[in-house]
């Protein structure tokens, strides 16, 4: 299946820090693509995984599963793993839920956990109906390209479909349930304009979570990545994963 140009997989091998970003659903790695790239020229071994089902077509998405999207990542923190000496776990949206899901599986193995805008809670009244609807309704409208910033646009599905969200609900009642084994440090980065994903995941994480660092960004949408705060994540994951890594980073 042909790959939508942009939305190729990044890899950068570098010392002995690494990141494994994971970006979010209907997405593509362009969304994290100049996140990856600054930490990657400041040293850091980065993993930026295509997921399956993403970045061809959302007919091809339907056939898969919250199940296929976190093995992907689980290959990538394996790779990782063996070439670094400590690994963080990083992602937007949907692939925050992911990052945090790896940092309750693999414990300490996670070294630090970086979210932008995650979503781990059910808070769509349509994904309620989705078991039901995906019999009749192949995809719906698509929630790509919420950004503010002028002229920035996110690769991602103009459609939703809705087989492949219909599988969102177990993943999400997974990580609420384990929240209580996310004992790294966390960093979340919270648009408080977010058309995408309500506030009610980071209300849970605020919570479960109370030793977790919350910085609001107030001048970008959903994909703050690609948006007006975008360096302000890249600067501030960077100096994180600085200050909790075992070892120093190859160069700044």
């Amino acid at each position: 299946m042909p790959l939508m140009p942009g939305a190729e997989p990044f890899h950068h091998e570098a010392g002995q820090v690494g990141v494994l970003l994971c970006h979010g659903f209907t997405g593509t790695p362009q969304s994290l693509r100049p996140w990856a790239e600054h930490l990657a020229a400041s040293g850091l071994t980065v993993s930026l995984p295509r997921l399956p089902g993403h970045g061809t077509t959302w007919q091809e998405m339907n056939r898969t599963r919250w199940e296929d999207w976190y093995s992907e990542v689980e290959k990538a923190f394996a790779d990782l793993q063996g070439r670094c000496a400590d690994v963080f776990v990083a992602g937007l949206s949907l692939g925050g839920c992911l990052a945090l899901r790896l940092a309750e599986v693999h414990g300490d193995a996670v070294r630090g956990v970086v979210v932008v805008n995650p979503s781990i809670a059910l808070d769509v009244p349509l994904l309620r109906l989705a078991p039901v609807l995906k019999w009749v309704l192949r995809s719906v409208p698509g929630v790509a390209n919420d950004v503010k910033k002028p002229g920035a646009t996110e690769l991602a599905y103009t459609r939703t479909p809705v087989r492949a969200a219909a599988t969102l609900p177990r993943l999400w009642s997974l990580v609420q349930a384990d929240l209580g084994k996310v004992t790294q440090p966390l960093l979340i980065f919270h648009s408080t304009d977010d058309h995408v994903v309500k506030p009610t995941s980071v209300a849970i994480l605020r919570e479960r979570i109370p030793d977790a660092t919350i910085e609001e960004l107030s001048d970008s949408y959903h994909v703050a990545t690609l948006d007006n705060d975008a360096d302000r994540i890249f600067a501030g994951s960077l100096e994180f994963i600085r200050t909790h890594a075992s070892v120093p980073l190859q160069r700044d």
